[in-house]
C-alpha cells in the first residue's frame, strides 16, 4: 500500500507540475523578461558613469531557459514534492485511521494538503515574498537563502507538532477547539520565527550621477505582478497535486472494494 501511495503521489506530483509550468509560462515568464530587460538598463547606465563596459555571455539562451529548463525545474520539484506528500499521508493516515477506523482517507489528504502548504509555500513566502531577477544584492544570496530555509524548516516541523496536538488534544476538548489550540501554538511559533530573522529590502533603487537620475529604479508594478503570479503558481501547484492525489486515492479504494467483493463471492 505504501508503494501505491508513493506512486499516487509522484502522478500527482507530475501532473502538478505540467500544470503549473503551463500557468508559469503565461504568467510569470513576462514579469521575468521585464526584469531582465530591466536589468540590461541598469547595467548600461552603470557603465556610462563608471565608463567600463561588461560583456555577459548567456550559456543558455533565453528560449532554453524559459522553456526547457522552467518546464524540467518545474516538473521535477513537484514530482519531489508529490513523492513528500505521499510519505507524509502514508505516517498520517497510519495513525489517523488506526485512532479513528471510520475516517475518510481523502478527506485526510485533503487536509494534509492544505496544512502542507501553509507549511511549506504560504508562511515562508508571506515572510520573503519572492523576487524577479535583478531585485537582490550578491552579497546577500547565502544570508537571503539561509533564512528562507530556516523559516520554512521551523514553520514544517511547528505544523507537525501542531497536528500532533491536534490530534492528541481532539478527544478530550474536541475537534473544534484541538484545532484552534493547534493553530495558535504554529501562528505564535512561526511569527516568533520570523521576528528573529533578518529583514531584506533590496529593490534597487533609480542610478544616479550626483543629483541627475541616469537610470531608473526597479518598477514596482513587476515585483507586485510577479509576487502576485508566483503566489498564485503555487496554489494553483499544491491544489492540482492534492486534487489529483486525492482522486487517485478514490480510485485506489474503488478497486479494493471491488477485489473485496470478489474474494467474498469466490469463498461463498
Amino acid at each position: 500500500m505504501e508503494r501505491r501511495f508513493t506512486g499516487a503521489g509522484v502522478l500527482a506530483g507530475l501532473i502538478a507540475g505540467l500544470v503549473s509550468f503551463v500557468y508559469a509560462r503565461i504568467f510569470i515568464e513576462p514579469q521575468v523578461r521585464l526584469a531582465i530587460d530591466y536589468e540590461e538598463e541598469r547595467s548600461h547606465a552603470e557603465s556610462v558613469l563608471s565608463g567600463e563596459h561588461a560583456h555577459e555571455h548567456e550559456i543558455y539562451s533565453r528560449t532554453v531557459q524559459e522553456n526547457i529548463g522552467a518546464g524540467v525545474g518545474t516538473v521535477v520539484f513537484a514530482v519531489a514534492m508529490g513523492a513528500l506528500f505521499a510519505v507524509a499521508f502514508t505516517v498520517l493516515w497510519a495513525y489517523v485511521g488506526r485512532r479513528w477506523p471510520a475516517a475518510d482517507p481523502r478527506a485526510v489528504a485533503a487536509g494534509l494538503g492544505a496544512v502542507a502548504f501553509v507549511a511549506v509555500i504560504g508562511v515562508p513566502y508571506f515572510v520573503y515574498p519572492p523576487n524577479p531577477p535583478a531585485v537582490g544584492e550578491e552579497d546577500t544570496i547565502g544570508a537571503r537563502s539561509g533564512a528562507y530555509l530556516t523559516l520554512t524548516l521551523v514553520s514544517v516541523a511547528l505544523m507537525v507538532v501542531a497536528v500532533i496536538l491536534g490530534c492528541r488534544l481532539a478527544d478530550r476538548i474536541g475537534g473544534l477547539w484541538s484545532g484552534v489550540t493547534s493553530a495558535v501554538v504554529y501562528l505564535v511559533g512561526v511569527t516568533i520565527t520570523a521576528a528573529l530573522l533578518p529583514e531584506f529590502k533590496e529593490i534597487p533603487g533609480p542610478v544616479m550621477d550626483g543629483d541627475r537620475i541616469v537610470g531608473a529604479g526597479f518598477p514596482g508594478q513587476v515585483v507586485a505582478d510577479f509576487r502576485v503570479y508566483a503566489i498564485a503558481n503555487q496554489v494553483l501547484l499544491w491544489t492540482v497535486l492534492t486534487v489529483a492525489f486525492v482522486a487517485l486515492l478514490g480510485v485506489m479504494m474503488r478497486r479494493s472494494k471491488v477485489s473485496d467483493r470478489t474474494l467474498a463471492e469466490v469463498g461463498a
